[in-house]
């Protein structure tokens, strides 16, 4: 037969790589503002959009589906064409892919700041975006299994599993996850409620971490690694072992990111036992991995890029070890809600995909612009830094979060809570903070050296976008001439197959977990004194969701003593949350949690820690609200959100929906005469008042205002299973 002449489409790759670096610099530049407002909180005060509650999912979406979600495709396009001996199986597709994905990041940074989400974690677009990125990872799909039936390679390398097992499952994960009604074309709500909804985000979320940023680059790793190096893959065997046994074992262990939660004891011990079992497949491909670079070591003492895959690697067995070890019981109930949980995502996001990206451009920039890289000088200059800056970023985080759990938990000999006022945490652990800023900083200098360097050397090569290769066409061979092969060899030359295989691979875990949490009623056992969210407090629920509070306040009281004592005498239970869309559980706590709140302080506490955090908090590093003072609330879709709430199965009646605005005028009627309690709130209204009329400005009543919905929101927090007792003592509602 003859060799086939063709070319592999370059220009796809190096707009990835353009992206990659551009949002790159943007995601690490916002994440850089979001660690110095820890130290300025007000930095950015006035400017809603700008607030750290909008910013912080704008950094993570940044970061995860710009930077890394650019990085990956640039990676998979380029091997791909290669391990398959074949152009892209549609140019079209590729460019559709492309700026597609660019408009969805676009959306996402226009609407996020705008307060535009669903809060869900690493899932904040809302519906219209979800569905154009559920449209335009379908034609990824499509481009790269239309490649490789289109092969001229018989086998599919291990590279090539791991790119087909993140694209169906991230598909499989996003799909779920994401299903939800819309009241408009910005708002929707959840179809699952409270533990249902939390078992399914962090079945989503802890997947996206596995599916997006770790199985994908491990495919990287299986293509680039060996190239760098100029050396095969450790070990064929262990590569299948570490495929199959990580794509089944990830998917259970979702359930270990809400371990002493509302979420069944049966779910928590599933997520434990996978976790800790998932220790093994990971570090066997760390181990492949490093062991791919035997009789390399010489060369990577010279050779940035052989540097940052070193360190890439071993940040993901890093990563990979203390995942498993996070989610054993006894160390989850220290760091969970800490910072060390903060310093654990950032040892896999800086080294691991940060590092593993940075190699990849600097050996991709020289043969994608025919010419060597413009400064081995650069590159080994932006290793050391980034280095060092992920030392000083995470090393921080881990001392700042041991101190958090230590002073929660700690007691006087009376029984007392030693530290009961939070603020006091938030004060030990700033300068931690600053060593965190310090080394971001870094970080980012050394993406700033990247940058340059890249564009040096484009400036000094030529580009090739189409660049010419040949190879012998696939032909069909018979069984007899195949002779004897193993099952997976036989997988290997039939994509769809593996496809099929690797999709039930990875939906058993899900079925397991998810379907008895939608088909069981007694799942959630039910209480009786919760009912749903009145029409105030349902807007005053959405502002909290819209401002990003659950960035940093959780709402889930653990069966904890120190937790008790300090947040209201009842740890959470399962069947407060059933009304809750989305379920706002949190992951951190900056502040305080807040599902005991309701009727702790007053009206006017509320109104002024949002005007003024310090005034109420002293040292508190909450940044102002003050356009919630001043916004008029939007009641436009109250009766659309309660009608989609019913479809749902939240009990609002038609009269309730009826006199949604009447009741809404009441209870705000009550919130304001409340807060004129407070002679300093008098004089402020009134006096905004006068000025108002004197100069022929317009006047929003102060029951029309956003803050009085947030504080309906706020003092109905667990006021549902608090009762009055006919002797006036409070009582508690168990299930």
């Amino acid at each position: 037969m003859e060799v086939e002449k063709f070319y592999y489409d370059n220009k796809i790759v190096r707009n990835f790589i353009v992206a990659t670096i551009i949002w790159g610099v943007v995601g690490m530049g916002v994440g850089l503002l979001l660690a110095f407002m820890f130290m300025f909180p007000n930095m950015t005060e006035g400017i809603s959009w700008l607030s750290f509650g909008r910013l912080r999912p704008l950094h993570t979406n940044a970061v995860i589906f710009a930077f890394v979600g650019n990085a990956i495709f640039a990676g998979v396009y380029y091997s791909t064409q290669r391990l398959l001996k074949a152009r892209m199986f549609s140019d079209a597709l590729s460019k559709i892919h492309f700026w597609g994905w660019q408009l969805i990041i676009v959306a996402a940074a226009i609407t996020l700041p705008l307060g535009l989400t669903s809060t869900k974690e690493y899932a904040e677009l809302e519906w219209p975006i979800d569905i154009a990125v559920a449209v335009i990872w379908l034609i990824f799909g499509v481009n790269l299994i239309g490649t490789m039936i289109r092969r001229r390679q018989r086998h599919l390398y291990v590279a090539l599993w791991f790119y087909l097992a993140t694209f169906v499952t991230v598909t499989v994960l996003y799909v779920v996850n994401n299903i939800q009604l819309p009241v408009t074309l910005t708002k929707s709500y959840s179809v699952y409620s409270g533990v249902q909804d939390a078992l399914v985000q962090w079945w989503y979320g802890h997947n996206a971490v596995a599916f997006f940023l770790t199985t994908p680059f491990l495919g990287l790793m299986y293509y680039f690694v060996p190239k760098a190096a100029n050396r095969p893959v450790y070990s064929y065997r262990l590569s299948i072992v570490h495929f199959w046994s990580l794509i089944f074992i990830y998917i259970w262990a979702g359930p270990h990111h809400l371990l002493y939660t509302s979420l069944p004891a049966w779910a928590q011990s599933l997520g434990v036992a996978f976790s800790v079992m998932l220790l093994a497949p990971s570090w066997g491909g760390m181990i492949n991995g490093l062991l791919t670079l035997r009789g390399a070591w010489d060369k990577v003492r010279t050779d940035p890029v052989l540097k940052f895959f070193v360190v890439a690697i071993t940040g993901y067995g890093m990563a990979t070890f203390e995942g498993p070890l996070l989610s054993l019981k006894n160390v989850n109930a220290i760091a969970h809600f800490t910072d060390w949980i903060i310093a654990h995502v950032h040892v896999g996001a800086l080294a691991w995909n940060g590092f593993l990206t940075f190699g990849m451009i600097y050996w991709l920039a020289p043969r994608l612009f025919k010419t060597k890289l413009y400064s081995v000088r650069l590159a080994n200059m932006h290793f050391w830094i980034g280095t060092l800056g992920i030392v000083l970023y995470t090393l921080p985080l881990y001392v700042a979060g041991f101190t958090q759990a230590s002073m929660w938990r700690q007691f006087n000999p009376d029984g007392s809570l030693r530290y009961a006022n939070f603020m006091e945490t938030v004060v030990e652990i700033m300068p931690m903070y600053w060593l965190r800023a310090i080394g971001g900083t870094m970080f980012i200098a050394g993406m700033f050296i990247l940058l340059y360097n890249i564009i040096k050397t484009a400036q000094q090569g030529s580009k090739v976008t189409d660049e010419a290769a040949e190879a012998m066409p696939l032909e069909k061979i018979s069984r007899s001439r195949i002779g004897s092969e193993g099952w997976h060899s036989w997988l290997e030359r039939r994509p769809v197959k593996l496809t099929i295989w690797a999709t039930i691979a990875i939906l058993i875990g899900g079925m397991v977990q998810i379907i008895p949490s939608l088909l069981v009623d007694d799942y959630v056992p039910k209480i009786s004194t919760v009912k749903p969210y009145t029409p105030l407090e349902l807007e005053g629920r959405d502002l909290y969701i819209r401002e990003g509070c659950v960035s940093c306040h959780t709402q889930m009281v653990r069966p904890f003593r120190s937790e008790t004592e300090r947040y209201g005498g009842e740890y959470s239970k399962s069947g407060e949350y059933i009304y809750d869309r989305p379920f706002l559980w949190g992951s951190k706590r900056t502040g305080p949690d807040l599902q005991r709140v309701g009727g702790k302080y007053s009206d006017s506490w509320h109104f002024n820690h949002m005007y003024n955090p310090e005034s109420t908090s002293s040292g508190s590093i909450m940044p102002s609200y003050k356009w919630l003072i001043s916004n008029e609330l939007n009641t436009d879709h109250i009766e659309k959100k309660m009608k989609v709430l019913t479809k749902l199965g939240t009990p609002y009646t038609e009269e309730d929906i009826e006199n949604a605005r009447t009741s809404m005028q009441e209870q705000a009627e009550g919130i304001v005469e409340s807060l004129y309690g407070d002679p300093d709130f008098v004089k402020t209204y009134e006096g905004e008042k006068s000025y108002a009329e004197e100069n022929g400005l317009p006047f929003v009543e102060m029951k029309d205002r956003e803050i009085v919905a947030l504080i309906a929101y706020l003092q109905r927090l667990g006021t549902d299973i608090r009762l009055e007792s006919t002797d006036g003592d409070e009582v508690s509602v168990n299930e």
